[in-house]
């Protein structure tokens, strides 16, 4: 790859974030977190399709990535979402929107 397509601001957070949120099943159990609060690891197994110990590697990879937060109560683990998380997802998209945005005003301005 050309090192000069590679934007300045690309780090391995980011990176991690990104590959976090390719995973449908990663993105079901997250909207999970959102939608009804903490849960335990058998609570997101029962809704997700997937064995515990796939919800348990799932769920690694969304903590790595700053996506959620984790806790231990006994022999349970607990997981909440960390909205935060998403802040870098956030700016990459109100970047790139507004570029996209500003290529297609001036596709339209070469209809006219």
């Amino acid at each position: 790859m050309n090192p000069s397509l590679i934007p300045a601001d690309r780090d391995a957070a980011t990176d991690a974030l990104f590959k976090a949120l390719s995973d449908g099943t990663r993105r079901a159990l997250l909207e999970a977190l959102v939608r009804d609060g903490e849960q335990n690891v058998q609570a997101l197994t029962e809704g997700a399709g997937v064995s515990q110990p796939m919800v348990s590697r799932h769920m690694a990879k969304l903590k790595r990535a700053g996506l959620v937060t984790a806790r231990r109560s006994g022999r349970e683990t607990w997981y909440a979402a960390r909205v935060k998380g998403l802040g870098p997802v956030i700016q990459w998209m109100a970047v790139h929107g507004a570029l996209w945005s500003q290529r297609f005003t001036a596709l339209e301005g070469l209809e006219g």
